[in-house]
């Protein structure tokens, strides 16, 4: 690419970890530098090394760091960047950020602060979508009163329209922080109390609404892009339903089982919606797809996703090359409008799970340390995004997301035993993570079935079980299955926890039996 056809000269990534590894690699793709900022804690991360500079910003804690807006739009000043690109959590979704990049001159790759503004507000979403006609989940569409103790009997007879459960959610954020599920008329009052407190005290505003509780759900969201000229293309849609506490952890494109008249549908529902927020660049509009096949609309995120990547392979474009191209005025390519064309028939299937430092034995707790062994699968159609290698710690002051394993193939069930051998051929070490969970999601007749919903984690996942289950068959493998409650003693090829004692069988161990590793056993199987 010239330096006339390259979108900037100089971009700043205003994030970390894999996302800002993936961003700088577009940077350099197109042929601009790329400006990485880091806190003490990630003074050698591998955003850092990659990139062409790198601006400290303060102390590891993020409100010392990566929030401060002044610290990214000084370091971009410093740098002569010509544009940010915010990545995905952190200040991607603040207005405020948005709009002090735009007051700097610098070109914000993303939605406008405008853009941000209104859809950032759930309420403002929700009115947004009842103006143009896009089905939102039965709710209010106003702040409940509070600090209103005389309109607490408005509320009690909004609360029996909606009708119970419903749920207690707050305006101006989400990932489950202000959420509070209500069973029962007399539980509302305290509900809407403590959900505003923890509202108030995650994104600065208390604000709550109420909407009702769809069970059995789907979660299934749709990819736009959107360029200045007011196009706006989905490229498709992916399913995020399995989730834990709100929080994704599989997610796949294209949503099965839904036929071509549903995705159309949908995908004209999202498109109206951004047309109407007058939407640039990349966002997302998330639906609860419920067992009538109805679709409700959730909430936009103007962002780029975690779990872009399936849409992109499925897709055949490059997600977030084309934000660059769309900041820089340039109109959506060809390629994009293509595959907007032919998404509501989808000609493949890809997956992608989100392995993280936790311990999904013991309610996904976090787990950070230092990371020994360190094998990623490879082959067709597999795709690892990664800031992580052998010897690197996973810092506690952070998301736990250190790689996202994402598989391509001719069809869904191609894409599972794909999957399946993938994470077969992941080893992690020094940390506990998410991959057995996993491996047992690939083995999963349910899912393989596509028998999803929101629920399904709580339904079909026994952490306690598995880990049972895989100290039996470890022991087994041993040849001490006869034992007890004795220790375990260290050798006669047990691995050990680092001081002669016996480690718990863990994929963070390495365990597994027979084959690539003889002598260790994978948990679970």
């Amino acid at each position: 690419m010239t330096p006339a056809e390259t979108p900037f000269r100089r971009v700043l990534i205003a994030n970390r970890g894999e996302i800002a590894v993936r961003i700088i690699r577009a940077c350099h793709e197109l042929g601009m530098e790329a400006v990485a900022v880091y806190s003490d804690a990630d003074v050698d991360a591998a955003h850092v090394r990659l990139a062409d500079v790198a601006v400290r910003l303060g102390p590891a804690a993020p409100a010392e760091s990566y929030l401060r807006i002044d610290a990214v739009i000084d370091a971009a000043r410093s740098t002569d960047a010509e544009a940010i690109h915010p990545g995905y959590g952190f200040l991607a979704e603040r207005a405020a950020f948005a709009r002090a990049a735009e007051d700097a001159g610098i070109a914000f790759v993303g939605p406008s602060s405008a853009t941000i503004e209104a859809l950032g507000d759930k309420l403002n979403a929700r009115r947004l979508a009842v103006r143009v006609g896009v089905p939102s989940v039965p709710g209010t569409l106003e702040p409940a009163p509070i600090d209103h103790p005389d309109q607490v009997a408005e509320i009690l007879a909004t609360s029996r329209t909606i009708g119970f459960p419903l749920l207690v959610k707050a305006a101006a954020g989400g990932g489950g922080r202000g959420m509070r599920r209500v069973t029962r008329e007399g539980d509302l009052a305290a509900a809407l109390v403590s959900g505003s407190r923890e509202a108030l005290s995650a994104f600065g505003d208390g604000s709550v609404y109420l909407e009702r509780e769809i069970v059995p759900a789907r979660h299934i969201e749709v990819q736009l892009l959107a360029d200045q000229q007011g196009h706006v293309v989905a490229l498709g849609e992916r399913d995020c339903s399995l989730q834990r506490r709100h929080q994704k952890l599989v997610e796949e494109a294209p949503a099965p089982g839904l036929t071509g008249e549903q995705r159309r549908h949908l995908h004209g529902l999202a498109v109206r919606l951004g047309e109407a927020a007058s939407l640039r660049n990349a966002a997302t509009c998330e639906f609860l797809h419920d067992p009538e096949g109805n679709f409700w609309f959730l909430e936009v995120n103007t962002r780029l996703q975690v779990e872009h990547g399936v849409t992109e392979l499925v897709a055949g474009v490059d997600i977030v090359r084309e934000q660059f191209q769309v900041a820089a005025g340039r109109p959506l390519s060809s390629e994009v409008v293509a595959a907007g064309e032919r998404a509501s028939t989808p000609s493949s299937h890809a997956i992608e799970v989100r392995i993280a430092a936790e311990d999904p034995a013991r309610a996904f707790a976090p787990t950070p340390g230092r990371v020994g062994r360190w094998v990623m699968p490879s082959g067709p159609g597999v795709r690892v995004d990664t800031h992580i290698e052998a010897g690197e710690r996973v810092p506690a002051d952070y998301d736990n997301l250190i790689a996202k394993l994402m598989v391509h193939a001719h069809d869904r069930d191609a894409a599972i035993d794909r999957l399946r051998r993938a994470l077969d051929e992941t080893e992690i070490g020094g940390v506990q993570t998410t991959l057995p969970f996993h491996r047992f999601v690939a083995r999963s007749e349910a899912f393989r079935a596509g028998v999803l919903s929101t629920g399904w984690v709580d339904q079909h996942w026994d952490g306690d079980a598995a880990r049972a289950e895989a100290l039996r068959k470890a022991l087994l493998a041993v040849g001490l299955a006869s034992i007890d409650d004795e220790p375990v003693i260290a050798g006669h090829g047990v691995a050990t926890a680092g001081d002669g004692r016996a480690a718990p069988p863990t994929a963070s161990n390495g365990w597994r039996r027979g084959g690539r590793g003889q002598g260790v056993d994978r948990w679970p199987s």
